[in-house]
């Protein structure tokens, strides 16, 4: 960082008095703060990492106070980022700031393979931390699972079951899925049944696995009653309280079976709860036109039931279905899994959390693995007008909002101007989300804001960096 920019940063602190996501401020008028263990991991485990600055005094109402010595702050930082595994680097920068000096660490994101970055002295479990919005909180028992788990390859789909037998899965399932295993794998031609069934995840040690009764058996949710999918219809556009006037459920069910039994009865049950609008088309033919594009429902119920995180921290946690006024909200338990982040979603190859099960539905239902079927959601949305799918992935859960087309076209209504009202002062991504009641800060910039700044309506602090996490914007 320049040292224009730390003192243009310091003075949108102190003008707007509040800490980021991004950002941590630490009172070091007297000394160095003692403890910033929580801070230098939260922010190494972040995406982006963050900066911490020193030298303002948040309960003197984010006044800048100074440090005590420049130098000696540093030092004593990088003492307590080498306590740190993986050891942290900062990158420190020192300006003046009202005659006082004030000194920025930027913190960078370590390497995935060296996630959880953690406090030495607390040990893994006690001393990972993440950043959730201003505040540092340690990491769930799970959170930690989830890295180690990618580092070191660990399927959880091949667990087998102890209290099941082969028997418990569907014969004539399986006979199904074997003889069209060898009909696209020649290889496999000549092995035997059982060899087959080891090879593809769905038996170890003549036990059933977690794939292999999720897949194949007669009723997987005699073992794990919770692997399952629970829908429903809720009047209005939040499920609000228990109990409140005006908001309730139109239809809840739960649906069980296999993957893809799973697969069939949340997809019927979207489609008995969307409207279906009647449509002439240019030959005269009249054709039903539901709300949301059946592909793309298909493909993200898909998605969750294969992506979903299927560890023991985990099948007690089913899969979520909430259809509301304005949206269809579908989140399942496990965040985005390995080196994918949001932006990536349908543009790179991705790792996949449960390669086996991937594989066996491929097979058997013609799924396509590489690029999660995000591709085809996006497009067959476009196809239908309507906005591009949101995605959200946040402390092990990924969640997928579908905006109904006249929704979109509602907070288009007179949102442009409110937009152009509210950035008078400049305003944050999450500022400009919050606002309008979006949970995706990224959707709504690209949505609304984008087309603003082409048309010359709205611009950027700093349009040299559009992606910088210090960005805002006014009109």
């Amino acid at each position: 960082m320049l040292e224009e920019e730390l003192v243009q940063l310091v003075k949108r602190i102190t003008s707007e008095k509040c800490e980021k996501q991004h950002i941590e401020i630490k009172k070091a008028e007297g000394g160095t703060p003692l403890k910033l263990y929580d801070t230098l991991s939260s922010f190494s485990n972040q995406i982006g990492g963050g900066i911490i600055i020193f030298g303002i005094d948040e309960d003197s109402g984010y006044k800048v106070t100074g440090v005590y010595d420049a130098n000696d702050l540093q030092k004593k930082v990088m003492e307590q980022s080498l306590q740190m595994e993986t050891a942290v680097r900062p990158l420190f920068t020192v300006a003046r700031i009202e005659n006082k000096m004030i000194v920025s660490a930027e913190i960078s994101e370590c390497d995935i393979y060296n996630k959880p970055c953690f406090y030495k002295g607390a040990g893994r479990l006690r001393g990972s931390y993440i950043r959730v919005g201003d505040s540092d909180q340690h990491m769930t028992e799970y959170e930690i699972y989830s890295y180690e788990a990618f580092k070191r390859r660990i399927h959880d789909e091949l667990r087998t079951v102890d209290r099941a037998k082969i028997e418990n899965l569907s014969k004539d399932n399986v006979t199904e899925y074997l003889i069209k295993l060898r009909r696209q794998k020649q290889n496999l031609v000549n092995l035997d049944d059982g060899r087959l069934l080891e090879t593809q995840g769905i038996c170890q040690e003549g036990l059933p696995t977690l794939a292999g009764l999720m897949l194949f058996g007669e009723y997987p949710q005699e073992f794990f009653p919770q692997l399952s999918v629970t829908a429903m219809v809720v009047q209005g556009k939040d499920i609000g309280e228990l109990g409140n006037e005006g908001e309730r459920f139109v239809d809840n069910k739960r649906i069980e079976g296999t993957i893809p039994q799973m697969l069939d009865g949340t997809l019927a049950f979207v489609r008995r709860n969307m409207k279906m609008k009647t449509i002439i088309t240019e030959d005269g033919v009249r054709a039903d036109k539901p709300e949301y594009p059946v592909k793309a429902v298909r493909e993200i119920i898909l998605n969750s039931l294969i992506h979903r995180d299927y560890s023991m921290h985990t099948d007690r946690s089913p899969i979520r279905l909430v259809m509301y006024e304005d949206r269809l909200e579908l989140e399942n338990p496990g965040g985005l899994y390995g080196r994918i982040t949001i932006d990536d979603l349908g543009k790179v190859s991705a790792d996949t959390r449960n390669p086996y099960t991937a594989g066996a539905l491929e097979i058997m239902i013609d799924t396509e693995n590489r690029f999660s079927g995000i591709p085809t959601v996006r497009a067959e949305l476009k196809k239908a007008g309507m906005p591009d799918p949101v995605f959200i992935d946040r402390r092990g859960i990924f969640k997928v909002i579908l905006y109904k087309k006249t929704a979109a076209e509602s907070k288009d209504v007179n949102m442009e101007q409110e937009i152009l009202d509210f950035c008078i002062i400049p305003r944050s991504r999450e500022e400009l989300a919050g606002r309008f009641g979006f949970e995706a800060p990224t959707y709504f910039i690209k949505t609304y804001i984008q087309p603003l700044i082409e048309d010359g309506k709205v611009k950027m602090t700093l349009p040299d960096k559009p992606k910088s996490k210090f960005q805002k914007y006014y009109s």
